[in-house]
């Protein structure tokens, strides 16, 4: 069994526990929080004419996402590797455009205005630079790529993860593999994107609640312990001290408006 086929097993497995924490009150309050500080920045269109591609797309939450950031209705495209991810979302959401896919062999046939990827390239660490490269091919020249991911900034916190990724058994320890913050601009850059924004919001807000399934002994409290957490993170969001201690990395990147990027090797 190859690596991608060992995730597809296993998300497949977890995709109902998956589906019910993304509707956990707490967690869809931070969520909605995280995402409208991110929007509160964005320099690009708000027009509702846009093509956006979310990659490994889970429950489709990018289309929701983009959509109350920017005030607009999207035209949505969606794949992921799991067949019970998808086939749940074509029962509960059949106006979406979705389809099961491989994102390390995607070959894009048209060119979106928006790439979204959001906790993915964790789950194929070892072609993620390759993923990226095919994902930019899918952006016209000016296009967007956002990105959220698991990353460490320090080894304290790389250790912990290693731990809660081995005894956790929503986690595959054998296949995922959060980035070194770093390394993950690096593959980005190597791909020929640049940088617009970055926000660091894996702090005390989402340690609580952004993993419900994973740490549902962390989700305690209702909207107000959230706005709370929310409002102590919040300043260091896009801070070297927040680069440090976050366990999530949320970036913006643009596609040159000038010229097509080509493949590189990773």
């Amino acid at each position: 069994m190859t690596k991608i086929e060992r995730q597809r097993a296993h998300f497949d497995k977890i995709a109902a526990e998956y589906y019910a924490a993304r509707r956990n009150s707490n967690h869809v309050l931070l969520k909605s929080l995280i995402w409208k500080e991110f929007f509160s920045r964005w320099p690009g269109p708000r027009r509702g004419d846009l093509d956006v591609l979310e990659a490994m797309c889970g429950f489709a939450e990018g289309k929701d996402i983009i959509e109350n950031g920017l005030g607009a209705t999207i035209r949505y495209t969606g794949f992921d590797y799991s067949n019970e991810v998808v086939a749940r979302l074509q029962d509960t959401r059949p106006e979406l455009q979705v389809t099961c896919a491989d994102v390390t062999n995607f070959t894009p046939t048209k060119q979106y205005d928006i790439v979204m990827l959001l906790g993915g390239l964790h789950h194929v660490p070892d072609a993620a630079g390759d993923v990226i490269v095919r994902l930019v091919a899918a952006l016209r020249p000016g296009g967007y790529f956002i990105n959220l991911e698991p990353t460490h900034g320090n080894a304290v916190f790389r250790l912990i993860r290693q731990v809660i990724y081995r005894r956790n058994a929503l986690f595959d320890s054998a296949t995922e593999q959060a980035f070194v913050t770093d390394r993950l601009f690096a593959l980005f850059e190597n791909a020929g994107l640049a940088l617009v924004d970055t926000m660091y919001p894996g702090l005390l807000s989402y340690v609580l609640y952004y993993n419900p399934d994973a740490f549902p002994l962390l989700n305690r409290g209702g909207e107000r312990a959230v706005r709370a957490a929310f409002t102590i993170d919040r300043p260091f969001m896009r801070t070297g001290i927040g680069k440090i201690l976050s366990f999530a990395t949320l970036t913006l990147w643009q596609k040159s408006a000038f010229e097509e990027v080509a493949d590189r090797p990773q």
